[in-house]
């Protein structure tokens, strides 16, 4: 049981993204380039889901993040870390 869950927890931020690619415009209004984007679903899903987030609603208009947005993108990398070092620390228990 505790392997589902691990598998549903590292999958769906990465469906979430391929959800925003096809249908909005979020991820090529926060990234330039494709590539910040493949990075983020490789390694980081939850924290470019954050980052896309904040860059298309908790933005100024001259485009730099408030506050807000900044404190969902520390709420993102805190997600993708814990569930890497949730991992991490269950292999060492066995």
């Amino acid at each position: 049981m505790g392997c589902l869950f691990a598998i549903v927890a590292l999958i769906t931020p990465r469906f979430i993204l391929i959800f925003l690619w096809l249908f909005t415009n979020y991820l090529n209004t926060a990234f330039s380039s494709g590539w910040w984007g493949l990075l983020g679903f490789l390694f980081l899903p939850t924290t470019t889901i954050a980052y896309a987030v904040a860059k298309q609603e908790l933005s100024t208009d001259a485009g730099a993040i408030t506050a807000a947005g900044a404190v969902v993108i520390a709420v993102g990398v805190v997600i993708d870390l814990g569930l890497l070092g949730n991992g991490a620390r269950s292999r060492r228990r066995s």
